[in-house]
């Protein structure tokens, strides 16, 4: 498939107190149309950065990033405002990302107010076309977010984020904060709208089971890093970093009776971005480690087709 969005030795620093926060580190990936691209990873791995770093919600540091064949890092301020049209994002908290003060109307409106688009009563006829098109009921058209539970107001952000009919979104952690049977709801909406729509995803998630059932591919980040990189069927069934069969190793089995899966206890605490190894970022808490791990990073190699490992293992 045709690539949608290029990303090349990306980079993201932060300057704080302590030092130099390196929170994305040289990464490299694609996303091709129609597709839904996992990211992955423990807390604080740098995925939610490397999402907005995409969207130059945060500007990187240093790289390249093309989307539809155009480099958005060269863009001027206005330009990327209408860039943004095609390129939009799902919040984590649904609460948190949602104006209390306003109406759920005037929430899934405000991009209309930004773009000078519709008319009063064309806005106010796609607005209920989008309140339809994620699940929500005509009466809501006036509540307020606190009046609402957190699946809807989940569907509100979803809403907003089709309001100008991007062809790119980037899924925030969309279900973490949300009850288990509300997930499914919502992830069920948003594969839905992929079909419907023509929409490409970047779903970022700490939740391999989530990631599972909604990905064509996944990437695995570790420290600012993207350590493995293929096919979700090939990841659940044939990873090769230890940090993913480490992570994968920790899924809770859904079977009763079910044959146990070796557990993999890893050693250590994660190091700090500001201060990372010299060598393989996973060095200090690999059971494989070798002295050339310590010495110098591996390069991210394809080790079998489509699947991408930085790991002196293979």
């Amino acid at each position: 498939m045709q690539n949608l969005l290029e990303v090349r030795n990306l980079r993201k620093d932060f300057h704080t107190k302590k030092g130099l926060l390196q929170a994305v580190n040289d990464i490299t990936f694609d996303v091709r149309r129609g597709e839904t691209l996992g990211i992955v990873g423990e807390s604080g791995c740098g995925k939610s950065t490397t999402g907005r770093a995409v969207l130059r919600l945060v500007e990187p540091t240093s790289g390249e990033i093309r989307f539809d064949g155009q480099d958005i890092l060269a863009y001027s301020a206005r330009k990327m405002r209408e860039a943004r049209k095609d390129m939009q994002i799902i919040f984590q908290d649904p609460f948190a990302s949602l104006n209390p003060r306003l109406s759920i109307s005037q929430i899934i409106a405000e991009p209309f107010d930004v773009y000078r688009m519709y008319g009063p009563g064309e806005r106010a006829q796609r607005v209920l076309e989008l309140m339809r098109t994620v699940g929500l009921s005509n009466k809501l058209v006036n509540a307020f977010p606190h009046e609402l539970d957190g699946g809807r107001r989940q569907r509100v952000g979803v809403a907003r984020a089709l309001a100008l009919n991007p062809k790119f979104i980037v899924c925030d952690e969309p279900v973490s904060a949300l009850d288990v049977s509300i997930q499914a709801q919502i992830l069920n909406l948003i594969q839905d709208l992929q079909q419907k729509l023509d929409l490409t995803y970047m779903f970022i998630s700490h939740d391999l089971s989530v990631v599972k059932h909604i990905s064509n591919r996944v990437a695995v980040m570790y420290l600012g890093k993207i350590v493995e990189l293929t096919t979700s069927r090939k990841i659940f069934t044939n990873p090769l970093h230890p940090y993913t069969q480490a992570l994968l190793s920790a899924i809770p089995l859904p079977k009763v009776g079910a044959e146990k899966r070796r557990r993999i206890i890893l050693e250590g605490d994660v190091p700090s971005p500001i201060n990372p190894p010299t060598g393989c970022i996973f060095c200090g808490r690999c059971p494989f480690v070798m002295v050339k791990c310590r010495e110098t990073p591996p390069p991210i190699v394809e080790a079998e087709p489509d699947h991408f490992v930085s790991c002196y293992l293979l």
